[in-house]
Formats: C-alpha cells, structure tokens, sequence
C-alpha cells in the first residue's frame, strides 16, 4: 500500500504586515525561499518535483498570476514543473496539504511541494473589489460575506465566551510562544530571509527601502500581561474581539515536502476511526480566541496539548499561508515531544472548516 509522507518543511518568520521586514517582498520572493529550502532539507532533486501546489487567500496583485508556478521557477525548479495555486482561505496552505497527499496515493506521483504564501502587506489593502458580492447571495445568505471579525463576534455570542476568557487565552498564547521561542523551538522551522523592507520616516513622511534580514516571528510579545490586554478597545463598538485574542495580520510563505512512503497519513478524527483521546498534540489555529476555546471544549481537547508553542495570536496569520505553518510547527512539536499522532484544525471563512490527522514515522 502506498503511504503520503511528509520528510521536510520550511518557513519564513511571520512578520508583522505593513511595519515588517515581508512588507515589500513579492509572494515569489517568499515562496521561492522556503519550498528551496524544503527541498534541500530533503535532499531532493529539483527535477524529480511533480508539481509545486501553493495555498494563497488572495491570490492577486503580489500573489496572483498563479504565483505557484511563480514561485516554482523562483525556487530554481526546471520549467517541466508546474505550480497551481489554491484558495481555500485561512485553510489554503493545509488543503495543499491534503491535495499532494491525495496525488501521492493516486500514484499520480511521486514528489510534490504543498504549502501557502500570502503577503497582507502589499495585496489586501489593494484588492480589487469590483462586483464583490453576488446580489441573490447578499438578499438570501449574507453571512457568507461576513469579515472574520464579525463572524467571532457571532461565535461568541453563540457560545457565551465572556471577553475576560478570550484575553486570557491570548495571554496565554503570547506566554507559550514566548517560552518557545526563547527554548528555540522555533529555529528548525525557520529559514531567515533577506529583502528590502519599505520604511516611512516617521518625521518626514518620505518613503525608503533598507535591507534586512528576518530571523524571528516578529508578533511575539514576551511582556504580554491580562491587565495589559484587558485594557485595549475592542475591533467593534460593543464588541468583545480586541487585538490581544485575535491573530495579528501577517506576512510569510512556508512549504512542504510531500512523497511517496515507498521512496523515503491523513483526515480527520471520525476517517481516521479515532477520538481525541488518540491524538498526542492539537493544533487549531487562533484566528480567535472566541473560535479556539469552544472548539476546544466540544472535543474535550486538555490545554496541555493544544497549541503548546502558542499559535496566530501570537505568531500571527499570513491567511493562506498558515494552515501550512500550522503543520510545519505540529511535525516539529511531535518530534521535540517523542510523540506520535497529531491534529490540525482550521476555521474558513464562509463557515467552512477543515481538519487533517497525521502520524510520526
């Protein structure tokens, strides 16, 4: 039996859209370096890739034009490899995942390269939102329009989580990846990065770029304190979303290498035949606070294996791009902690979501 593994991965830092060091670097620049990276940490040939499959939530402007392929020739792939981009929102990077997994065990080949970019900086300010909604979606089912914001604003209302909750969990997201961050949990998965980082003086106004290097997530922040977060105004007037229980908005590419087991293990819980209590380390990423802790409590998820490395809260949510940083930092997470079987899970815009069981080999 043919068996989808993956055998390396690679990321960018996240860094803070707008004011950080990815806030000028084109989606190929970015998508380039990892899935180079990924295929070098897996001793593969450029030639033996069957395709280059890259998630992206809004494949336009830096990340359009089919920036998978973009992104395949940046790498230093030969012209024979395709690329193919793929919108399934904030899960895109991980239905890339799945998408290369599903080809493996088709034996439609042998070598693929999943993962997802996404650069908010240079893109979601300039989208283009001519014709935007369908007028018969708008009059019948609007909420498939409705921001992620207002969509955890409904969430916690639904499900009662009180604002101090939410600002608790942030917290304890920040402290978590803080403590990783400084035990260099973080350091496999990364592979630094150097651009030109656009810089606006503060007293001028004037416009420049300088080089840099990014090493770090650039959304941590050590110092995070309840009484600190308490304190900050919620998105909306009224509401209880505020910026320390959110993600932060984020800028990074990351990939994977997906490959026949015979050269060198998938879905969810109820496909899988397993519960809960099956799985070693969770993962659900934090677009919300709201979202993650009635999750958490539907499946009797313990604390003390979900997000142990803390999550977008605290690393931040490059949309497209996370649900491939997700399981990079999963993989890693079962590595460091001796363990076997993981679960990755996803809220989609649209009131979608997505889930992938994986094992350690």
């Amino acid at each position: 039996m043919t068996d989808a593994v993956i055998v390396s991965t690679a990321r960018t830092p996240l860094c803070k859209s707008w004011r950080g060091a990815l806030n000028n670097t084109h989606g190929a620049k970015m998508g380039g370096h990892v899935v180079h990276a990924a295929l070098e940490r897996a001793k593969i040939e450029a030639q033996e890739v069957e395709d280059v499959i890259m998630g992206c939530a809004t494949p336009e402007g830096a990340t359009g034009g089919n920036i998978a392929r973009q992104i395949a020739i940046r790498a230093g792939l030969p012209t024979s490899v395709s690329g193919m981009t793929v919108n399934r929102f904030c899960s895109s990077g991980l239905q890339t995942v799945a998408l290369a997994c599903q080809r493996v065990l088709a034996g439609e080949g042998d070598v693929f390269v999943a993962g997802g970019v996404e650069s908010i900086s240079l893109v979601q300010n300039e989208a283009n939102k001519h014709h935007f909604q369908d007028e018969w979606l708008h009059r019948h089912k609007p909420e498939i329009y409705w921001p992620m914001l207002q969509t955890a604003e409904y969430v916690s209302r639904k499900y009662e989580i009180p604002r101090e909750a939410q600002d608790r969990y942030g917290v304890l997201s920040q402290q978590r990846a803080a403590k990783s961050r400084a035990e260099g949990k973080f350091k496999e998965e990364i592979v630094p990065i150097t651009t030109k980082m656009k810089v606006i003086d503060k007293n001028t106004n004037v416009e420049s770029t300088k080089e840099v290097t990014a090493e770090h997530d650039e959304g941590i922040r050590p110092d995070t304190t309840y009484e600190g977060v308490s304190q900050i105004k919620p998105a909306i007037e009224g509401g209880v979303i505020a910026a320390g229980n959110a993600s932060q908005f984020s800028d990074g590419a990351s990939a994977c290498v997906v490959m026949d087991s015979r050269l060198a293990s998938k879905q969810a819980l109820k496909r899988a035949g397993m519960t809960i209590d099956d799985i070693d380390l969770v993962e659900i990423n934090e677009a919300f606070a709201a979202q993650v802790i009635p999750s958490a409590k539907e499946l009797g998820i313990s604390w003390d294996k979900l997000n142990v490395n803390g999550g977008a809260i605290a690393l931040g949510h490059p949309f497209g791009m996370t649900g491939a940083r997700i399981m990079t930092t999963l993989l890693n997470g079962l590595e460091d902690a001796g363990k076997t079987v993981g679960l990755e899970s996803m809220c989609v815009g649209g009131g979608q979501g997505m889930a992938m069981v994986v094992e350690r080999l």
